[in-house]
């Protein structure tokens, strides 16, 4: 029957989400340089983003002009006081921070923000090796004066790192189905006040 395959089927995902998480534990670090990036309250490095946690996680954005990746960014962000209880959190990406706090205002985000501008850091610290801007994650820890790179991951449709996906999984969607938007006010047909001015 398929639903005796499917629970079969969530169980061995959720060995091997174990497995994975067991195996990122005993994961080597990689030393890495104290990169800068530029905030709202002006130049700041790698070391500062710590916030003088032991532990960053850095979530690698597209930037504002990717539907996907604010839909990372928008279910993170309810999650936002739990992860922080854990490690230290900032968003990336290469948009200049007036965009970059412009577009989290609009979306209620409250994320610390940094803007790497596309350069160094992106070229070398990437969550997928030698891509280019993808969206994913990356893990730092300090270590004395070192700060060492832990753990990555990438960013898809389908993935672990959304829960919109399993949910739309239960009502038989996948991303061939359905594409994020960042709003989903239709317009009417007709509208009551007249219709002046609307901003789609």
């Amino acid at each position: 029957m398929a639903q005796d395959k499917i629970v079969e089927l969530e169980r061995k995902i959720w060995e091997l989400t174990s497995e994975l998480t067991a195996l990122r534990k005993a994961s080597s670090d990689t030393p890495v340089p104290d990169y800068t990036f530029q905030t709202q309250e002006g130049e700041a490095t790698l070391r500062d983003l710590f916030g003088g946690r032991d532990k960053l996680l850095a979530i690698h954005n597209m930037g504002q002009g990717c539907r996907y990746c604010t839909l990372w960014a928008d279910g993170f962000n309810g999650l936002l006081p739990h992860l922080e209880s854990a490690m230290a959190v900032v968003l990336v990406s290469k948009d200049p921070p007036d965009v970059q706090r412009k577009f989290a205002n609009a979306r209620g985000w409250r994320f610390r923000l940094a803007s790497h501008g596309g350069g160094d850091y992106l070229g070398e610290q990437g969550v997928v090796k030698g891509g280019d801007n993808d969206p994913g994650a990356v893990l730092y820890q300090r270590d004395g004066g070192t700060i060492l790179r832990r753990n990555a991951c990438v960013f898809g449709p389908g993935d672990l790192y959304c829960a919109l996906w399993g949910l739309l999984g239960l009502a038989g969607l996948d991303a061939s189905d359905w594409t994020p938007q960042f709003n989903y006010w239709q317009r009417p047909a007709q509208l009551d006040d007249g219709g002046k001015d609307v901003l789609d």
